[in-house]
Parts: structure tokens; sequence; C-alpha cells
């Protein structure tokens, strides 16, 4: 690492440092290989660039989050899980929505880590947090936390963690937060149960699946399309379309298109039915 980035860091260290220094420090771990900032980068430095993000300056936060950006991919997941765990919990409370993005896709890097995905598992509270952002305001951070969810549920112990314990309660508490965070939830569990079977037996056994599919014959017809696009996602898998036929949702599907004949504003929605139909028949 060239010696100026170094300096750099070790003002940022001393926490006092001014906005123009983080911009320089900004551009110049942008130009350095990865291998290099591993080399001088130490605990002092990272701690200090996460303390400056409590400070209420944008330009200092989005400055912060650039330079750590960079600075973790440098790291091996398993030692920012360790080391820095604390910082990690706090990034997903923070009022900032960059923090909140930078903070969970550091956690989906680490699940991807045979060695580091256990320290995840192990941390109920963070993969609470982490199921509460599906229910943000901002739909950037709700599809991190989906994308690093559904990374979790890729092993069997992940898939345990999500819905064989209390976290399935958090899962289904964030559903009840409105429409939109629901069908983010559906959206999660079409991908989890996409995997594979075993993936969709947990998704099955929780009760979220069925409740996907009892959305089809609500009275709102746009939530019953916004369904049945899931549910068409699922039924790419031969699994899912197995599942699918179980459940009877070729009839539902059926009975709802034959119900719409007789509604006056079919032909906003029935083309895109009698499309999905087919695709599952």
């Amino acid at each position: 690492m060239a010696e100026a980035v170094v300096e750099l860091l070790e003002r940022a260290a001393r926490r006092d440092t001014p906005l123009e220094e983080l911009r320089a420090l900004r551009l110049a771990v942008q130009g350095r290989p990865t291998a290099a900032l591993r080399a001088r980068l130490s605990d002092d430095h990272l701690g200090a660039l996460f303390a400056l993000l409590s400070i209420n300056d944008r330009e200092q936060v989005s400055a912060c989050v650039s330079i750590l950006e960079r600075l973790l991919q440098a790291l091996d997941p398993l030692y920012v899980i360790q080391n820095l765990r604390e910082e990690l919990q706090k990034g997903l409370f923070h009022p900032d929505d960059s923090v909140k993005i930078l903070t969970i896709s550091q956690v989906g890097r680490i699940v991807e880590n045979s060695e580091a995905v256990a320290e995840i598992l192990n941390s109920p509270e963070l993969l609470r947090q982490i199921i509460n952002c599906i229910g943000g305001e901002k739909i950037a951070v709700a599809k991190e936390a989906i994308k690093s969810l559904s990374r979790i549920a890729q092993a069997q112990e992940g898939l345990e963690a999500l819905f064989v314990s209390s976290l399935l309660s958090d899962l289904k508490n964030v559903m009840a937060t409105n429409d939109i965070v629901r069908y983010r939830v559906y959206e999660l569990i079409v991908e989890i149960s996409s995997v594979s079977a075993e993936s969709l037996n947990y998704c099955a056994n929780s009760g979220l699946l069925s409740e996907l599919i009892g959305e089809l014959t609500g009275d709102d017809v746009l939530v019953r399309a916004t369904c049945i696009e899931m549910v068409t996602s699922l039924a790419h898998t031969p699994h899912g379309r197995q599942y699918l036929a179980q459940q009877g949702v070729i009839d539902k599907i059926s009975n709802i298109i034959v119900g719409a004949e007789s509604d006056p504003f079919s032909g906003f929605y029935l083309p895109g039915y009698i499309m999905h139909f087919f695709f599952l028949a």
C-alpha cells in the first residue's frame, strides 16, 4: 500500500478526519489492489471508519461507506464476522440506507464462505434485524435483505435457522407490516423454495407457501395477479410444479379464469392469467 494511503488511514484512525481527507482516502483506496490494501489494514483503521458513520453528515457517511466497501472486500469474510460483528449489528440500525445496504451485503459475502457461515447462524439478533429490513421503506434495502437471506437458506443449517426457530415468527411479524412487505416475504419464500425440494419442504411446513396460494382466491384482483406471477415463478422448477399440482393450484387458476368471464374489467388481467395458466398446465 502506498505510504500516502497509510497516512490517510492513520489520520482516519484519530477520528477527527476532515471531509477533504476522507475524499482523498476514498480515491486512494479505489486505486489500489485489494492485496495491497489488506497488507497494512488494521482493526483501528476499520473501527475508526465505522465510528465516523455515527456523525450526522451525509457527505461524510457517503465517503466512509465507499471506503469501507473497498476495504471490506479486501478482507476474508471469516475475519469480518469475527472482528466486526458489533459494527455490522449497529450498521443494520443506521438511519442511512447506504450503511444498511453495506452491512447486509457483507452478511451476503459471509454466508457464502463455508467457514464463516456458522458465525452468522449463531448470531440470531443479526439475522432478526436483516429480516426486519425486509419491511424497510426503501426497496433497495429490502432487496439486499432478501438476497442475503436467500443465500443463508442455501445450506440446511440456514433453512433450520430461518424456519425452525423463533426467526420464523419474525418473518411472519414483518409480513403484517403492509401488503407490499407481505409480497416481499412471498418473494423470499419463492426464491428459497425454487432451490430444491428440501428447501420447498421447509417453506411449505412453515405455512407461508400455503398463505401465498391462498391469496389466489382473494377478492383483490391485483393481489391475485401478483401472486399468480409468483406461483408461476416457482413452477419453473420440477419440484415446484409437482408441489403446485398437489395443492390444486391449476384448478384454482382455472376457476379464476372461468369466473372472470362475468367481470367487465377482466380484460385488464385475464390475458396474463391465461398465459400463466398455460405455463402451469
